[in-house]
Order: structure tokens, then C-alpha cells, then sequence
């Protein structure tokens, strides 16, 4: 249970469904642990939970450049470097068609999932180590069109382009650059999206996304974490500029 001993991560999201479980890997597995979230109440209880002093937050908006800055140098004070950063903060917005989308929730929409990504990327690779590791969470959605969430979509197809760039800008430093591609997980956003497209019957959302997944279920956010510890070690290190799908076969 030593994979990332002596490692900091920085996990933005990090009170999240899938944020917290890798978080709650990464300490498992011996790193260092920094979350970023935009609401302190859920960052301290998130803490609370963990109960390990390799683990700190840090309140911040990944869409503002100076938040970003300040969660870099808080991480940097609190342990002295960073080795792994996973860029995973996202919100999904509204369920809507282009048409009746409205304009104010796709400029949140772009602004955490797009900006927010490459605000990361701007700031927290200059500061990490050599051969380190970035992954950036995109999805299914980053892959194929899904109706009525276009902003969303957009959004998740565009951080793929701001992976390979980056992958090859920093691939002199050994510095790895990766997108993970979940299916439907067991989070909270799922569980607004499915109230947004029923509202009385959410259920009958979740049934549609599962009748489309050949394995039949959603993920559940250990599993994503597991896909991100192993693309965090050093097993990965020659893994680079790649889309790695963990959807249970969903768009195979």
C-alpha cells in the first residue's frame, strides 16, 4: 500500500464522489494530499472523515487564476512540492436542448469544466516534479454527443485537446498527461442529471443509462479512483497523451 509513498497530489473536486474516493486511495497508498473545493464546509467534513494528517484543503474556484495560484502555493507551503495533480472539478450544468439552453449555465458550464482545466494545467505543471503525472477527468460525454447536455459535452470533448497539447509540451520533463473517461457513476452529478431529465421519476433515468452500459450498472467512484492511482504511479510512467475509458463498455 506503498504505489505513491513520499508523493503530494493535488485533487481538485476533492470533496466530490470521485475526488474523495481517490483521495481517500492516495492516502492510502502512502502520498500527500491537498483538496480543492469552492465550499469549506464540505472540505472539513471531508477531512473529518479521513482523520490523517497527510491530508489539507484549500478553498478555491478553479475558474479564477488567482485561486488557482493560491491553491499552488498553499500546496507547495503545506508539503514542499507536487508530484501529482488530478485535474478532476467538473459540474454538469442543465439538461437542455441547444436551443432552450440557457446562456448564463453554459458559461458556468465552460467556465469550471474548460477553464478550470486549463487554468491547472497553466499553473500547477510549471511547479511539479520531473516525470509527475496529470490526469484530467473528462467522461463518455468527451467522446460521443449526448442530447441536451451540450455545454457539458463540449466541454469534456475540449479538455481532450488541452490534454494532448499539454501532454506534449511537458513530455522534456518526463511530465505525463492523461484524460480519464468514466461512463455514469454514483455520484452526485448523476443524481442531478437524473432528476433534471425526470423530475418524478429519476429512477427511470437511472434504468435508461443502465440499459445502454453492457455491464448493465454504474461505476462506482472507487473504481475511477483505482484507474487514476494506477495512471498516478510510477507502473504508468510511460503512459502518456492518452484517453483511457472506463465506462463498462458503454461506447464500445
Amino acid at each position: 500500500m506503498n504505489t505513491l509513498k513520499n508523493k503530494v497530489a493535488i485533487i481538485t473536486g476533492g470533496s466530490g464522489g470521485i475526488g474523495k474516493a481517490t483521495a481517500k486511495l492516495f492516502l492510502e497508498n502512502g502520498a500527500k494530499v491537498m483538496l480543492v473545493g469552492r465550499t469549506e464546509s464540505k472540505l472539513k467534513k471531508t477531512l473529518e472523515e479521513f482523520n490523517n494528517t497527510n491530508v489539507d484543503y484549500c478553498v478555491a474556484d478553479v475558474a479564477k487564476s488567482d485561486d488557482t495560484k493560491f491553491y499552488v502555493s498553499e500546496t507547495l507551503l503545506r508539503f514542499g512540492k507536487i508530484d501529482i495533480f488530478f485535474n478532476n472539478a467538473g459540474i454538469e450544468g442543465a439538461s437542455r436542448s441547444i436551443a432552450e439552453y440557457p446562456e448564463d449555465i453554459f458559461d458556468q458550464v465552460i467556465a469550471v469544466n474548460l477553464k478550470g482545466v486549463f487554468l491547472g494545467c497553466q499553473y500547477v505543471i510549471p511547479k511539479m516534479t520531473e516525470g509527475g503525472s496529470v490526469i484530467i477527468t473528462s467522461s463518455v460525454a468527451g467522446l460521443k454527443g449526448f442530447k441536451g447536455l451540450g455545454p457539458y459535452v463540449a466541454s469534456k470533448h475540449a479538455v481532450v485537446g488541452i490534454m494532448r497539447v499539454a501532454a506534449l509540451e511537458n513530455a522534456d520533463r518526463k511530465i505525463r498527461v492523461n484524460t480519464v473517461h468514466p461512463g455514469p457513476v454514483h455520484t452526485r452529478m448523476m443524481r442531478a442529471i437524473e432528476k433534471d431529465i425526470a423530475p418524478d421519476h429519476p429512477e427511470e433515468a437511472q434504468k435508461g443509462f443502465e440499459a445502454g452500459i453492457p455491464f448493465g450498472r454504474y461505476a462506482e467512484p472507487e473504481e475511477i479512483a483505482n484507474l487514476v492511482l494506477f495512471l498516478s504511479s510510477d507502473e504508468s510512467k510511460y503512459i502518456t497523451g492518452t484517453m483511457q475509458v472506463i465506462d463498462g463498455g458503454m461506447i464500445t
